[in-house]
């Protein structure tokens, strides 16, 4: 049995990576399962660059001819030296999982088998093969946490020769994460973006990265909040624009007005400030987000907060019931619950 945990990955593909034949990488974060799938092809010494030494299929090829792998795992290399099968795709296909299982009972001598997958559950079928086979090297990729991505950080502008304070390390870590190409892009685009410059300041980050979420629900539920009926509808007609259901709005208003009711009731029963149950109760919220929560936990009374979240879930039933008015009902509920933000 050989799994991989994310803090032993670096460890791992430095020191043992070559003595395994077949690899697993699976998990949420299909940018990290790329990475780490690519991490481990350069470390095989195959040739990347050379068409009859590296085999890259999607997992659909195998479905034409499900007898397609044990044949390439089978098969000499043209010129010799060996080669890399490399799966894009996978999920728990039984045509998959039969053939990884013969092959990791005998593993290819001059073969080697990367297989990328997705979030795969505790018990499906590819892990219940791979786990267990001690000639099956299964790497979990799920998402970054803090720790993961202000190393990321560090990494990439001690590449480019750049400094960054800590408040803009703060809101760069709030606005990444989730994908590790997509947060290493990002990193890669403030560091281009402040090319010159001995250190990044918060503003740069603002600047350049804000713009990553430009079509967000977040903006909506902002202006919501806030009563900023401009915004709102500023915001609306961004969503509407790419084409983004209106229905998530709602859907997002919704949870918002449970964590301030959850939150109003923490001040309540310990009779503590908005700012206190800020610090334990809203720590996964954007920083720039923060003071819009913290303001509607002042102006909303617990009897509002239930009144409105009722009214939010009669309108996204009726959204159900009738689809056919769902943005009439969820623009015209948010426009009302936006002008009792501003009364308020």
């Amino acid at each position: 049995m050989a799994e991989i945990k994310s803090h032993e990955f670096d460890g791992f593909l430095e020191r043992s990576a070559r003595n395994y034949r077949l690899f697993v990488i699976y998990g949420p974060d299909r940018g990290l399962v790329s990475e780490r799938a690519g991490q481990i092809a350069a470390k095989t010494g195959v040739a990347l660059a050379d068409p009859f030494s590296l085999i890259k299929l999607d997992v659909t090829d195998l479905q034409k001819d499900q007898g397609r792998l044990l044949d390439e795992a089978g098969a000499l290399g043209l010129f010799g030296g060996d080669k890399l099968i490399w799966i894009r795709g996978a999920a728990n296909e039984k045509y998959l999982v039969d053939s990884l299982q013969i092959l990791s009972g005998n593993p290819p001598e001059a073969t080697y088998i990367i297989v990328e997958a997705g979030d795969l559950k505790k018990g499906s079928l590819l892990r219940k093969i791979a786990e267990p086979a001690r000639s099956v090297a299964t790497i979990a990729c799920y998402a970054d946490d803090g720790r993961a991505l202000n190393a990321l950080i560090d990494v990439e502008l001690s590449e480019a020769g750049l400094r960054i304070t800590p408040a803009a390390r703060q809101a760069l870590v709030e606005l990444i994460g989730g994908d590790r190409i997509a947060s290493r892009n990002e990193v890669r685009k403030l560091a281009l973006y402040c090319r010159g410059q001995e250190t990044i300041e918060e503003q740069h980050v603002i600047d350049i990265i804000g713009d990553a979420s430009a079509i967000s629900v977040d903006d909506a539920v902002d202006a919501v909040l806030s009563g900023n009926s401009g915004s709102f509808l500023h915001a609306m007609q961004k969503i509407i624009s790419s084409k983004t259901a209106i229905f998530l709005v709602l859907q997002a208003c919704l949870k918002q007005f449970q964590l301030i009711d959850s939150m109003r009731a923490e001040m309540e029963e310990k009779r503590l400030q908005p700012g206190q149950v800020m610090q334990t109760m809203a720590r996964h919220l954007h920083f720039r987000r923060k003071p819009i929560i913290e303001q509607a936990l002042r102006t909303w009374s617990a009897d509002a907060v239930a009144r409105e979240t009722n009214r939010l879930q009669a309108a996204i039933l009726q959204s159900r019931k009738r689809s056919s008015m769902e943005d009439t009902i969820a623009l015209q509920t948010l426009l009302s619950t936006t002008l009792q933000s501003a009364r308020r």
